[in-house]
């Protein structure tokens, strides 16, 4: 079993997804408190670099802590650390997905010295910069479309029921959102997904410190920041303003994808990452 001790002597469970030789890339499952599962292999990307994928407090094989702030996004961070060193890992290259970005980006503000590199998968920003109008235009795009617009409509009623049944249920409902278009392939993929009610609400039960956008100014190594054209919960203005808060940010647009980029686009995914990656190797 793959385990690593953390800080409160938890031990926690870490999938590891490929058998290439190199060093892995560290992935952060979003939900949040998504059972990391719905991430696959990435559209092969463990054929390229091992994937090392932790199961966050409160997931699949990890245990949610008694105290649930440790099972915050902000000090969760410090689990990350203590798998970087497990690993034995001078510097770490993180890929986070969607709310998973929140814990790579509260890691690098924490830990800026031990960043390799962090790619950013349709994250979430309001917490970090202001919004814009590019999601209010996408959601108009799609309307009259019968599948998003009782997606649409489950979204603003909310979880009939406050537990794991009722989370999964809920994002089941609303998963036409989330892609650029609903078929067969995406309907697949979204029943893969399952989650912990306990461990998101824990997820966001420590605020980050106010000053959080102006940490990143000090995270020096390459970000690369993906955002899918039709992702209906994150704009690519905000997408592309967080990527100019790092020194070396960049953004990426997958056009045709919503949130889960590498499920609906994988050729430009892969094509889009694993540059970025060969640029990473380049430097080192």
């Amino acid at each position: 079993m793959n385990t690593y001790h953390a800080h409160d002597d938890a031990d926690l469970h870490y999938d590891r997804i490929g058998t290439v030789a190199g060093e892995p890339i560290v992935v952060l499952a979003g939900g949040a408190a998504a059972h990391p599962s719905y991430l696959d292999d990435l559209a092969g990307l463990s054929g390229v670099r091992p994937l090392v994928v932790p199961h966050l407090r409160g997931v699949g094989k990890s245990p949610l802590p008694t105290d649930p702030q440790v099972a915050s996004f902000w000090r969760q961070a410090e689990d990350v650390e203590r798998l970087r060193e497990h690993l034995g890992l001078r510097r770490i290259v993180l890929l986070g997905h969607s709310a998973g970005t929140r814990l790579a980006i509260a890691y690098a503000a924490q830990f800026p010295a031990s960043v390799g590199g962090l790619v950013l998968v349709t994250p979430p920003t309001g917490y970090l910069v202001p919004g814009g109008p590019g999601v209010d235009q996408v959601v108009d795009a799609r309307r009259g479309d019968p599948a998003f617009d009782a997606a649409y409509a489950a979204w603003q009623t909310g979880p009939e029921q406050h537990d794991d049944d009722g989370l999964t249920d809920w994002y089941a409902r609303i998963a036409p959102m989330s892609y650029a278009s609903w078929g067969p392939a995406e309907e697949a993929h979204a029943r893969k997904l399952r989650y912990s009610y306990a461990a998101n609400r824990a997820y966001f039960s420590v605020d980050p410190p106010a000053d959080l956008a102006g940490r990143l100014a000090r995270v020096d190594a390459p970000v690369l920041v993906v955002a899918g054209a039709q992702d209906t919960s994150v704009g690519v203005g905000p997408a592309t303003k967080l990527a100019e808060l790092f020194p070396s940010g960049q953004i990426a647009v997958i056009d045709g994808s919503g949130h889960f980029t590498w499920v609906e686009q994988p050729a430009a995914f892969r094509a889009t990452v694993d540059a970025f990656l060969t640029r990473l190797r380049d430097q080192t």
